[in-house]
C-alpha cells in the first residue's frame, strides 16, 4: 500500500486506519509537537490522474469551508513519493461507535447531533459544495458532547456529477434514480441517521440494493416510530420529493431549533449535549488519544427485513429496483476492478477528524479523529471518484496538476505552486506578532432570519478567532437580549468575508442585532449593526 514515503517534517505515531485506497496515521508535526491526521492516497490509486484530481480536489475544498464544524486543513502535499492531506485532530468518536454502544439516544441528544453536524453542511452548501455521503460513520461525537460532520471524500459541486453515488441506506429517491447533487439529497441523508439515533434502526430495512431502491423511492415515511414532537422533521426531511424537503442544511437547522424549543424548551441543546457527552463517555478506549491503532473489518451494508408493513412498489418501485440491481452489479464490478477494500482492513472512510479551532502547540492540544470499526460501504456508480471508497473515476474539473501546495490554513484555499517538491510543513500555532487591524460588519435581515457579513484585516500569521454575538432589541442599535454566540476561525492572510446567518428568537424585540469581537482583539475594537425585522412591519415576506 505504501512505498514508505511520509510527508516531510511530521513524524508517524501510529497508524488510526487504513483500507484499499490508503491510510490514515497519527502524527506529529516536528517544530511544534502539534499532533495532526495525515491521510495519504494508496500508491496504485496514485499512478491514476483520476484518483489524483479527486484526491486534490478533496484538500481543496477542506481548505476553502473555513468552518469550525468541519476538519480543518493544515496542508497538501503531492511529490513523487507520495500525496497526502495533513489535517487536524481531535479527541473523538463516530456517531456509529456510540449507537453500537447505546442503540438509541433520546430526542434533545439526537437533535444536538443533528444540528451539529448540519451545521458542517451548512458550510458546504454555502461554497456550493454537496457531500454526498452523510451517515453515522461520517459524525464524529467529542468528549464534551459537539457534534461535527466529517469526510468530504466524494462532496461533488451542486448541480454537477450526476450519477449514483452515496450509502444505500442514506441515499435519497433521486440519488438512486441519478440525478445531479443537490443540498437537499444531503437534508434527507442527514434526516435519516437523526432517524436511526432515535429509533436504532435505519428509516428503511432492505436487504440489497433493489430493495432499498424501491422502499426509498415508495415507501411512506416511517415517521411514527420516532417521538411524536420531532415527527414533523422527519417528514419533512424524508419527503419523496426534493422541492418537499427544506432547500438545504441552513434552512433544516431553522426549523430544528423553531421546533426544539418548542417542544423541550430553551435549554435543549445544554441538555442534550450533556447526554450525548454521557454515552459518548462509555467509550473511552475508543477515543484516538487512548486507543491503540484500530483494526476493523468494511462490512457490506445489509439488515434484516422486518414484518409486513403493508405496503407493496409500484410499477416506479419495480423499475428501480432492476436499476438497482444492474448498478450494484456495476459497483462491484467496478470494486473489483480497482482493487477494493481487502478483507480484514478497515475502510479508510471511517476515519473522522474535526476541530473548532486548530489545535495549539504541544501534546496537550485537543485531537479529533476517531477511526471507526465497522463502517458500511459507499457506493459510487457516479463520474466521482473518491479515496474513501474507490469507484468508477471521471475526472473533477481542477485547475490542473499541482505537484505541491500548502495552504495557510484551514479557512484558505491551497494555492497551487510551481514546484515539485514537498512544501514546508505550516506551523498551526499563532505567530506572536499577528494584530487584526480593522473590523467591520454588516447585517441583513428577513422576518426572523439576519445574515451577519464580517470584514476584516491582518497583520502577521495564525488562526485568528471571529465570535458572533447575537441580540434582540426593541431600537435600532439596541443589543438588549442576548440570543446566541457563534464562532468563527479564520486563517489571518487575504481574508475573505466572513458570512453567518442566525435565527432570532421569536416574539423578543422587532431588531435583530450582532456585536463582533476577534481574538486576538481588533485594534478598532469591537463591531456591531443592527436592523429591523420584517416581521414587525406592515407587511412581511417568507424567509
Amino acid at each position: 500500500m505504501s512505498n514508505g514515503w511520509t510527508v516531510p517534517g511530521y513524524t508517524e505515531v501510529r497508524e488510526l486506519g487504513a483500507g484499499g485506497s490508503g491510510r490514515v496515521v497519527l502524527a506529529v508535526h516536528d517544530g511544534t509537537g502539534t499532533p495532526v491526521a495525515v491521510k495519504y492516497l494508496a500508491d496504485r490509486l496514485r499512478e491514476d490522474p483520476a484518483f489524483v484530481r479527486e484526491f486534490r480536489a478533496e484538500a481543496r475544498l477542506l481548505g476553502g469551508l473555513g468552518s469550525p464544524y468541519v476538519v480543518g486543513l493544515y496542508e497538501y502535499v503531492e511529490a513523487p513519493g507520495g500525496a497526502a492531506i495533513v489535517m487536524e485532530l481531535v479527541d473523538g468518536i463516530s456517531l456509529r461507535a456510540v449507537l453500537k454502544q447505546s442503540g438509541r439516544a433520546d430526542a434533545e441528544a439526537a437533535l444536538v447531533v443533528l444540528k451539529g453536524s448540519l451545521l458542517g453542511l451548512a458550510a458546504a452548501h454555502r461554497t456550493g459544495v454537496v457531500h454526498r455521503d452523510y451517515k453515522p460513520e461520517n459524525v464524529l461525537v467529542a468528549a464534551d458532547g459537539s457534534s461535527k460532520l466529517v469526510d468530504f471524500g466524494i462532496a461533488a459541486g451542486r448541480g454537477t456529477t450526476p450519477g449514483v453515488a452515496g450509502t444505500p441506506a442514506y441515499m435519497a429517491p433521486e440519488q438512486w434514480q441519478g440525478q445531479p447533487a443537490s443540498p437537499t439529497a444531503d437534508v434527507y441523508a442527514a434526516t435519516a441517521t437523526f432517524f436511526e439515533c432515535l429509533t436504532g434502526r435505519k428509516p428503511y430495512d432492505g436487504t440489497n440494493f433493489a430493495e432499498l431502491a424501491v422502499q426509498h423511492i415508495e415507501a411512506p415515511v416511517p415517521e411514527t416510530e420516532a417521538p411524536e414532537p420531532v415527527r414533523p422533521l422527519i417528514r419533512r426531511g424524508l419527503a419523496k420529493l426534493p422541492e418537499q424537503r427544506p432547500e438545504n442544511a441552513e434552512a433544516f437547522v431553522a426549523e430544528l431549533e423553531e421546533l426544539a424549543v418548542a417542544a423541550y424548551g430553551p435549554q435543549w441543546e445544554e441538555r442534550g449535549q450533556r447526554k450525548l457527552a454521557a454515552l459518548a463517555a462509555l467509550l473511552p478506549l475508543l477515543f484516538p488519544s487512548a486507543a491503540p491503532a484500530a483494526e476493523g473489518t468494511t462490512a457490506l451494508a445489509t439488515t434484516s427485513v422486518g414484518g409486513p408493513s403493508g405496503w407493496a412498489p409500484g410499477r416506479t418501485g419495480w423499475f428501480a429496483a432492476g436499476l438497482a440491481l444492474v448498478l450494484g452489479a456495476l459497483l462491484v464490478l467496478t470494486t473489483d476492478a480497482i482493487g477494493g477494500t481487502p478483507p480484514g482492513a478497515s475502510a479508510l472512510s471511517t476515519f473522522a477528524t474535526t476541530s473548532a479551532a486548530p489545535p495549539g502547540p504541544g501534546p496537550t492540544a485537543s485531537p479529533t479523529g476517531s477511526p471507526s470499526a465497522t463502517a458500511s460501504p459507499t457506493a459510487s456508480a457516479s463520474p466521482s471518484a473518491s479515496p474513501s471508497a474507490p469507484a468508477s473515476p471521471t475526472p473533477t474539473p481542477t485547475s490542473g496538476p499541482t505537484p505541491s501546495y500548502s495552504p495557510p490554513g484551514p479557512s484558505a484555499s491551497p494555492t497551487p505552486k510551481p514546484t515539485t517538491s514537498p512544501t514546508p510543513s505550516p506551523t498551526p500555532t499563532p505567530s506572536p506578532t499577528l494584530r487584526v487591524t480593522t473590523l467591520d460588519v454588516s447585517l441583513k435581515t428577513g422576518v426572523y432570519r439576519g445574515e451577519a457579513t464580517v470584514s476584516l484585516a491582518t497583520q502577521g500569521s495564525g488562526p485568528v478567532t471571529v465570535v458572533l454575538e447575537w441580540f434582540l432589541g426593541d431600537a435600532q442599535g439596541s443589543l438588549a437580549v442576548a440570543d446566541g454566540t457563534d464562532t468563527v476561525v479564520v486563517q489571518s492572510g487575504a481574508l475573505a468575508p466572513v458570512v453567518q446567518s442566525h435565527t432570532f428568537t421569536r416574539g423578543r424585540g422587532c431588531y435583530g442585532g450582532v456585536r463582533v469581537t476577534t481574538k486576538p482583539a481588533a485594534g478598532s475594537g469591537a463591531a456591531s449593526a443592527s436592523q429591523v425585522l420584517l416581521r414587525c412591519q406592515d407587511q412581511e415576506v417568507p424567509r
